[in-house]
Order: structure tokens, then C-alpha cells, then sequence
């Protein structure tokens, strides 16, 4: 009897002990998320290091998934006391890398409201990515979000640019407003 109570025990054991160290490895991993996520993260350290810091660039350092999501974000601030900018790429809750820029980036600052990435890709998809994604076998390479650059109507507003790469068509590029989530232009190139 004692023996059958080993027998079984032996492969339990060693199942759950697989089963532990999967879900140690699993905690360490990173869960993609949308890019407000880190926002706060890198504000308190582009803070910390000039107080007059403003977030100028938002953009996917990993690939971006299906819901807005992606498991680092690059964050852009700009101060003029430094006249320097500094990056940051934060995953999860971690600041992975942050750097001084080698050149002058003197951009406007994005409007402190501003939608998050899982609605701007709903917008762009509905609008034109999905039909992209699905005639081209296209994929969603880059999202950004900055002022002052791609608003055709007006360029002061803070706008997510999507960018989406086939090997068959050009390049496709959505404008989603970041304040009212509407797509404000779209083309190819």
C-alpha cells in the first residue's frame, strides 16, 4: 500500500513542481499594455529629471497586438531649462531604458487629454486598417502620437498616426484625432 502511495505521488510532485515554476516564469513576463499605461512612470522621471519636462512623443516600441496594446512604450519629453529631450521606454511597470537624445527635438507638447491606443486602433481599423490588414496581408507597424504634424485641418492638435506595412501595397497611414477619436485622414504612400 505503501508503495502504490509513491508511485503516485512521485509524478504529482514533479507536475506540480513544473506547474510552479511555469507560473514564476510567467509572472516575470510582461503584459502588453495600451500606452497611458506607462504614462505616469515616465512623467515622474522625466520630472525628476527637469521639472519643466513635457511629454512631446508617444510611439510602440514593441509590436502593437490586437487591442491597442503593446509590452513597451517609448515616451518623448522635452525641456527647455535643459534645451534637451529624453526618451523613455517603459515596460510594464519598469523603465527599461532612458536616454538623453543625441539632436534638439523642440516639438510642442501633446495636449494632456489625449484618447488612449486601444481606441485610436479601434478608430483606424473601422476606418481603413482592417480592409488594409485583410486585402493586403497587411500588419499595424507604428503608432505614434504628436502635435503640430499631421492634423491636415489644424496642426496644433495632438493626433495618433497609425501606420500599417504590406509587402504588396504601399504603405497605409491613419490620422485619428486624440481628443475626439474621429480619423482625420488617412492616405497611401
Amino acid at each position: 500500500m505503501n508503495l502504490h502511495r509513491h508511485h503516485i505521488l512521485g509524478p504529482a510532485l514533479v507536475v506540480g513542481t513544473l506547474l510552479l515554476w511555469a507560473t514564476i516564469a510567467e509572472a516575470g513576463k510582461s503584459q502588453p499594455t495600451t500606452a497611458r499605461h506607462g504614462l505616469e512612470l515616465a512623467t515622474d522621471a522625466a520630472q525628476t529629471w527637469s521639472d519643466d519636462a513635457r511629454l512631446i512623443y508617444v510611439e510602440n516600441d514593441e509590436d502593437v497586438l490586437g487591442a491597442g496594446s503593446a509590452e513597451r512604450w517609448g515616451y518623448l519629453f522635452y525641456s527647455a531649462t535643459r534645451d534637451r529631450s529624453r526618451a523613455y521606454s517603459v515596460k510594464g511597470d519598469k523603465i527599461e531604458v532612458a536616454n538623453d537624445l543625441s539632436f534638439k527635438l523642440d516639438a510642442p507638447p501633446v495636449h494632456a487629454e489625449w484618447i488612449d491606443s486601444a481606441r485610436a486602433l479601434k478608430a483606424a481599423e473601422d476606418a481603413a486598417g482592417a480592409d488594409y490588414r485583410k486585402s493586403y496581408a497587411g500588419h499595424l507597424r507604428s503608432m505614434l502620437l504628436i502635435r503640430g504634424a499631421f492634423h491636415q485641418d489644424d496642426p496644433d492638435k495632438t493626433t495618433w498616426t497609425l501606420v500599417y506595412d504590406s509587402s504588396s501595397a504601399p504603405s497605409l497611414f491613419v490620422v485619428v484625432d486624440a481628443a475626439s477619436g474621429k480619423v482625420v485622414r488617412r492616405w497611401k504612400g
